[in-house]
């Protein structure tokens, strides 16, 4: 797909892998009888979600919008880097990575085993997240499972500390927003890219499967640290991309697309 143009900003599409998330780690806010219901027509084991980074190209340089996976889970992933190098995106070309939250396949693509991976960027990280997953009495209150990110934003600050630039919401470059986006994590953030009305909104994982929670947004993923919350999120952030005619993508979509709103449900356009 030919790169999409937003406020000062050429932005591409890199797909690090695909993720397939086993259909037991869906849930549903209303309960199993619901969740049985929203998989009614749904026929296969694993939910396959690509796993996605946004190069942005401005006159103050390139930017990447998360980092993918890197070479730390495995062969089926860390794409995006050998893609961005056909298309002649070196590594050292590379100004700042925006982080929408700290998850490995969001936040590992940022290592070359104990160095950094791009060496000449700045590492923009939503402040609430960093402040979260580096406080040891947070993490004492997850269970082991959801505990990763806590080692993943300690290796980010020994590996790459020098780097590291937190960030507030609000304007944070030239026409680019942070927007918070909780729930997912408790400081994801999404990026609003562009001017006036043609904007994109980057918005991490506020929704994994077009197909699933389009038609139901109740649907979720066990990955979400606080499922209420994530949901909560996910319908306000629906809600303004219908609205105000963003076209939206972020870490799983395939693809951009804008959002129309049918009474409790959304449908998913490709652009």
């Amino acid at each position: 797909m030919p790169a999409l143009h937003f406020g000062p900003y050429e932005v591409l599409r890199f797909v690090d892998g695909v993720y397939k998330a086993p259909i037991d780690h869906l849930i549903h806010r209303e309960g199993e009888a619901a969740l049985k219901t929203a998989l009614s027509a749904f026929d296969r084991q694993t939910v396959d979600v690509d796993v996605n980074c946004f190069v942005l190209s401005g006159s103050d340089g390139l930017s990447l919008v998360d980092a993918g996976c890197g070479t730390a889970w495995g062969d089926s992933y860390g794409h995006a880097r050998a893609a961005m190098i056909a298309a002649g995106i070196e590594p050292k070309d590379i100004k700042r990575i925006l982080l929408t939250h700290i998850h490995g396949d969001h936040a590992l693509g940022l290592f070359n085993g104990s160095a950094p991976y791009f060496p000449n960027a700045e590492i923009w990280i939503p402040e609430a997240d960093l402040a979260f997953f580096t406080n040891e009495s947070e993490r004492q209150k997850l269970p082991p499972a959801r505990q990763g990110a806590f080692d993943i934003a300690a290796r980010i600050l020994d590996i790459c500390g020098q780097m590291v630039r937190p960030i507030p919401t609000g304007r944070i470059a030239d026409g680019i927003e942070a927007i918070s986006l909780p729930g997912h994590t408790p400081g994801q953030t999404g990026y609003l890219i562009g001017e006036g009305a043609s904007k994109l909104l980057l918005w991490g994982d506020v929704l994994h499967s077009t197909d699933l929670q389009a038609a139901d947004p109740a649907v979720g993923f066990i990955y979400d640290i606080d499922p209420q919350l994530a949901y909560d999120t996910r319908l306000t952030a629906l809600n303004d991309a219908a609205e105000n005619g963003w076209l939206v993508s972020g870490g799983h979509l395939g693809g951009f697309f804008h959002v129309t709103r049918e009474n409790d449900a959304y449908r998913f356009i490709a652009y």
